[in-house]
């Protein structure tokens, strides 16, 4: 098997995952079913690509082959007799597989099944750790890091989701048009996760994962067109947009990571920030605000000032008190707190910062340690700040943001 196969594999299911995922579920109503076909799809693309080359139709050739593969392990029941028959000739025909039937309320087929793993049913917790495990494509230690808990308790959590979708005989359908709102928290939740991922890889070579990144603002941007009158979707695709705007700046040309008050502005996408600012405004109309606006009207504060020594720091700190009112989160207070370090100086977001260490949900939290370190080198606490940044150091997954802890704890070190 040559690289070169094996990433054509890798690169064609990344991409088809959650389309392939939907359409099998949809069919066969058994999420684990669906992953186990799209699997051993995926192993015989693995040893026919390299020997017949890959498909003109690859997403096609994956999902008829996991259809197959699907019908073999049903025959036995004759439950499905029936279904098989139909489903068998519709996989034969001409070796293709007809597109899924559009649904006029949720135009994207991946879209569709996050609302359906988003049932009510099951926590709001379990809903996000689910989807983005088996739709969004996230690793268990990926999803684990958006929940601050360890890799371990993730995997407990999605398999109890799963269980619980078979137990209770939860359906795997499109949700009605008015049930679409009970279930928008946790679609919000997932979107808004897998661009977290894209924006700061969890673990691997590169900070960013630009693929994760364009998806979640695609999938935004269909959900505000499908509930226009949504704020918190406004206010997510908004917050987006707005952090997505500094894409190009946050490495340098090797690949190093470039913190907020060293990016070079003048690259930040302005049509991105102007778009995410009307949406800011939508988001903060006609109510009190949600989580996402909130966070948007952050990060539209950071991007209108031409550096950080002109942010409107005062303004950040009384919008991260309100979001803690809001929407109190671990990652919220360590924010906060490096926003009031900004405002009235390293020694009073240090004070924030350290009244946090007994929180274990940050336990795990590697910009915890790494905003201790830069307040307490600010400081001139040298041992200290070098600690810190060995704990964050101990903690981090990612390489461009170990090789910037590792450089900033051996600049300690010459002085």
């Amino acid at each position: 098997m040559s690289e070169g196969a094996a990433g054509s594999v890798e690169a064609v299911f990344r991409e088809e995952r959650g389309r392939l995922l939907a359409t099998l579920v949809g069919q066969f109503g058994d999420l684990d079913l669906a992953e186990e076909v799209a699997s051993d799809a995926v192993e015989v693309a693995l040893a026919r690509w390299p020997v017949d080359g890959v498909p003109g139709r690859p997403g096609a050739w994956l999902l008829t082959t996991a259809r197959r593969k699907a019908v073999d392990r049903l025959r036995r029941d004759r439950a499905y007799a029936a279904r098989i028959a139909v489903l068998q000739a519709e996989a034969d025909r001409d070796g293709t597989v007809a597109p899924p039937a559009d649904d006029g309320d949720v135009p994207d087929e991946r879209l569709r099944l996050f609302f359906t793993c988003c049932h009510p049913a099951l926590p709001l917790e379990a809903q996000v750790a689910l989807t983005l495990r088996c739709l969004a494509g996230l690793s268990t230690p990926e999803v684990a890091r958006a929940f601050l808990v360890p890799a371990a308790t993730m995997a407990q959590r999605i398999v109890r989701a799963k269980r619980k979708i078979k137990g209770a005989r939860i359906p795997f359908r499109v949700p009605a048009a008015h049930e679409l709102p009970a279930r928008l928290p946790g679609v919000l939740r997932v979107v808004y996760a897998i661009f977290t991922e894209g924006y700061a890889a969890s673990a691997g070579p590169e900070l960013l994962r630009g693929d994760l990144a364009d998806e979640a603002i695609r999938l935004a941007r269909i959900l505000h067109r499908l509930l226009p009158r949504e704020r918190e979707v406004a206010g997510l695709l908004a917050l987006m947009l707005l952090v997505d705007a500094r894409r190009d700046a946050r490495t340098g040309p090797d690949g190093q990571l470039v913190l907020l008050a060293e990016q070079d502005r003048s690259r930040w996408d302005r049509g991105n920030i102007e778009e995410g600012r009307r949406l800011v405004v939508t988001a903060l109309s006609g109510g009190p605000p949600g989580p996402y606006a909130l966070q948007a009207a952050i990060a539209a504060v950071h991007d209108e000032a031409a550096g950080v020594a002109t942010t409107d720091w005062a303004q950040v700190v009384a919008l991260y008190d309100v979001l803690a009112g809001v929407a109190p989160s671990p990652v919220v207070a360590p924010n906060r707190a490096v926003a009031v370090a900004m405002r009235d100086g390293p020694a009073a977001g240090l004070e924030l910062l350290d009244g946090l260490g007994s929180d274990d949900r940050l336990r795990g939290y590697h910009l915890l340690p790494a905003a201790r370190a830069d307040l307490l080198r600010r400081l001139g606490r040298r041992c200290e700040a070098a600690t810190a940044y060995e704990q964050a150091l101990a903690l981090v997954g990612n390489a461009a943001e170990r090789a910037y802890l590792a450089r900033r704890l051996a600049e300690l070190g010459d002085g």
